[in-house]
C-alpha cells in the first residue's frame, strides 16, 4: 500500500459514523478500513488518537483571479492556499479577466489546474460579460466543464432574465448560484449601514439590498420549480426568508462565510480595510441569525468567498475594493467557533464542508468507504495556532482573522492518494 493513516478518528457524515480506525490507501483508493491494519505501506501516519480523518473538504465559492488578475491570486497559488486548507475541490467563481463565459476560458481554467491535486471546477456567467443583457450559451459552458452559473460579484438585475436562466437550469442541470444584492440600495456603501458607519462617518450597504434579492430569487425559482443556491448569506432577514422557504418545500440552498458567524461591524472601528468584504459585516442580531441558521440545517454550507487583493489596494480603508482570503482559516475558526463551544460535532462540519457543497453542485459524494477516491482532510484537533497573513501560502495576505489564535490545524491534504499539503 501507499499510505497508512494509523489511529486516527474517522469523521464520515454519509456513513455516519466517528471512530478511532486506521484507513490504508493504495492506488489512490481507499483499500482497507479497519482497526489493527498491520501491512506495510511506504508513508505511514500515526494519528495517535488526535488526528481527524475526513472526506476532503469542498469550497464552492472561490476566487482564484485567473485570468486577467494574477497579481492577486492566480490558480497555482489559490490551489496551494485551498490545500493547506484541507480543501481537496473548490469552485471559482466567473468574475475574471476575461470573465468565464466562453469555452475558451473553461478550458484555460481546467489546464492550468490539472497538477496542482486539487479539482477546480469553474463557475460560469449568466449573462455574457456579466453584463446583465444576454444570456450565455449554458449547454456549450456544461460540456466544457462548467459546474454551476453565476454572476457573482454583482446580481442579475432584469429579474426576467434570471428567471429565464433558472428555467433552463431545470434542462441543463447547472446549479444557479446568486449574489442577493441591489445595486440601487447599496449606492456607494462600503459597510453595513448602522452604527458603525454613522461612528466612521462612511457610506453604509442598507440590508434591505440583501434581503429583497434574496425574496426575488426564491419567488422566481419558485415560479418554475427550480433550484436557486443563495450566495454568501449575512442578514437575518435572508435567514428568515430562506428558512420559511425550505419549510414551505421550495428548493432553496444557502451557504454562508466563518467571518458571518464569528464577526460583527465592530471590528470596522479600526478603519482596517482587511476587515471589509461584500457582504459586509453586520450586527450581533445577524451574527447570531447566522450561526443558529447554519446550526439547525437552514445555511446548508460553509464556504470562503476568498477574495484576495493586493497589501496596496487594501492600504486606504475607504477606497480599498471588498474581500477577504479564507481558504487557510476557514476550518480552523470552524472547529473553534462550532466545535470547540460544543454547538456542533465533528460530523456536523464535514457536513457543512465537505458533503453539502458537493451535493448542491450535484457532484460525487465523498465517502471513508474501501474503494472510494481516496481524497482525504487529515485534521490535528489539538493544535492550537496564531494566523500570521505573512505566512499564507495565497499570493495575497488580507486575512480577516489575522492575529486570531485558533484551535484545530490541517496537517496533511490528499488527492487521488497523494499527499498534496503536509504541514511541517
Amino acid at each position: 500500500m501507499d499510505i497508512l493513516l494509523k489511529n486516527v478518528l474517522a469523521v464520515d457524515s454519509i456513513q455516519g459514523f466517528e471512530k478511532l480506525t486506521d484507513i490504508a490507501i493504495t492506488d489512490g483508493k481507499i483499500s482497507a478500513v479497519s482497526e489493527d491494519i498491520t501491512q506495510s505501506a511506504e508513508t505511514v501516519i500515526d494519528g495517535k488518537g488526535r488526528l481527524m480523518v475526513c472526506p476532503g473538504l469542498f469550497d464552492m465559492h472561490v476566487h482564484l483571479r485567473d485570468p486577467g488578475f494574477t497579481q492577486q491570486e492566480d490558480i497555482v497559488t489559490g490551489t496551494a492556499s485551498a490545500a493547506a486548507g484541507g480543501f481537496t475541490g473548490v469552485a471559482c467563481m466567473p468574475n475574471t479577466n476575461p470573465r468565464i463565459d466562453s469555452v475558451e476560458t473553461i478550458e484555460y481554467i481546467i489546464d492550468k489546474a490539472k497538477n496542482t491535486g486539487v479539482d477546480v471546477f469553474p463557475v460560469a456567467c449568466i449573462t455574457e460579460g456579466m453584463n446583465g443583457n444576454q444570456l450565455c450559451d449554458y449547454i456549450a459552458l456544461k460540456n466544457a466543464g462548467a459546474i454551476a452559473i453565476s454572476d457573482d460579484g454583482r446580481p442579475v438585475e432584469n429579474a426576467e432574465l434570471m428567471r429565464q436562466a433558472l428555467e433552463l437550469s431545470n434542462d441543463n442541470g447547472l446549479t444557479v448560484i446568486s449574489h442577493c444584492e441591489d445595486l440601487n440600495i447599496i449606492g456607494k456603501g462600503i459597510m453595513n449601514k448602522g452604527k458603525t458607519s454613522l461612528i466612521l462617518g462612511v457610506a453604509g450597504m442598507d440590508r434591505a439590498s440583501e434581503d429583497y434579492i434574496t425574496a426575488r430569487e426564491i419567488a422566481l425559482a419558485a415560479s418554475c420549480n427550480a433550484h436557486i443556491h443563495i450566495a454568501h448569506v449575512s442578514t437575518k432577514g435572508s435567514v428568515e426568508f430562506i428558512r420559511d422557504a425550505k419549510k414551505n418545500g421550495y428548493n432553496v440552498t444557502a451557504e454562508t462565510c466563518p467571518h458571518y458567524f464569528t464577526y460583527t461591524e465592530e471590528k470596522l472601528l479600526s478603519r482596517d480595510a482587511d476587515y471589509r468584504m461584500n457582504p459586509p459585516l453586520r450586527t450581533e442580531a445577524d451574527r447570531k441569525a447566522i450561526l443558529n441558521a447554519v446550526l439547525d440545517g437552514t445555511i446548508d454550507c460553509i464556504v470562503t468567498d476568498h477574495a484576495p487583493h493586493t497589501k496596496e489596494a487594501k492600504a486606504d480603508f475607504e477606497k480599498a475594493p471588498n474581500g477577504v482570503v479564507g481558504l487557510e482559516t476557514s476550518l480552523a475558526v470552524t472547529l473553534t467557533q462550532l466545535y470547540e463551544n460544543k454547538k456542533a460535532t465533528l460530523t456536523d462540519i464535514v457536513r457543512l464542508m465537505s458533503e453539502n457543497p458537493r451535493k448542491v453542485l450535484k457532484l460525487e459524494a465523498l465517502t471513508l468507504k474501501e474503494g472510494s477516491i481516496a481524497d482525504l482532510t487529515v485534521v490535528d484537533l489539538d493544535k492550537i495556532w496564531t494566523v500570521e497573513p505573512q505566512k499564507l501560502l495565497s499570493k495575497s495576505k488580507n486575512s480577516v482573522f489575522k492575529g486570531e489564535k485558533l484551535k484545530g490545524k490541517v496537517k496533511y491534504t490528499i488527492s487521488k492518494g497523494r499527499i498534496i499539503f503536509s504541514d511541517k
